[in-house]
């Protein structure tokens, strides 16, 4: 990592992402076109957060012909778990007493690999079908705090959203191994339309 900064979340993420990258290029002397590759979390996660975030990386990756990674937001979350943890599950609010969730296990040989695919369950549904030794994580700890205290272990505050090292530790080998996405066909994960579009649906 040679540099790196933190958008103001109070700001608009649209307005200011390109200047924000623009300096970060200027610092280290390069133009764009310098780029090898763009990595970009795919979610899940805010859908204006990921819908810009991913239009920004695609639309960088096609004007400068540099390879578009998209690395999966929970397994960069798991990264930044605790040495002590060997089981963990990320959490991301999908609202109405919902959750984004996926478990991971770390062993010497492969390290934080997924046990199960990315779903939605009731948060009730999850916290009796849990497994008890697993750490917690993510945005979602702290949309359901109250409903997640007593004896589970929980990752510190500042490890619930993903950082761009650990994107980078992620994207990295795939990169090397001469890995890529489509700029045409990456999109958000999801899982479920957001909630304007179920909306609309209803209305239709």
């Amino acid at each position: 990592m040679l540099a790196s900064a933190r958008l103001d979340e109070a700001r608009r993420h649209a307005r200011d992402l390109a200047p924000a990258l623009g300096k970060l290029l200027d610092q280290q002397g390069w133009k764009a076109r310098d780029l090898d590759a763009v990595f970009v979390s795919r979610g899940p996660g805010s859908y204006t957060g990921l819908r810009v975030g991913i239009v920004s990386a695609k639309t960088l990756a096609y004007a400068t012909g540099c390879v578009l990674l998209g690395i999966d937001t929970f397994a960069a979350i798991a990264l930044q778990a605790p040495a002590e943890a060997v089981r963990i599950d990320v959490l991301e609010d999908a609202h109405q007493g919902r959750v984004y969730v996926q478990s991971f296990k770390n062993d010497a040989e492969t390290p934080w690999t997924a046990t199960n695919a990315l779903s939605i369950q009731r948060l009730d549904d999850w916290l009796t079908d849990r497994d008890v030794s697993a750490w917690i994580t993510g945005p979602g700890v702290r949309a359901y705090s109250s409903r997640l205290s007593g004896k589970l272990c929980v990752v510190p505050a500042n490890d619930w959203h993903p950082r761009a090292e650990s994107l980078l530790a992620l994207g990295l080998p795939r990169y090397l191994a001469s890995e890529h996405d489509d700029p045409w066909t990456l999109e958000p994960l999801y899982l479920r339309p957001s909630a304007a579009e179920e909306q609309r649906k209803n209305q239709g």
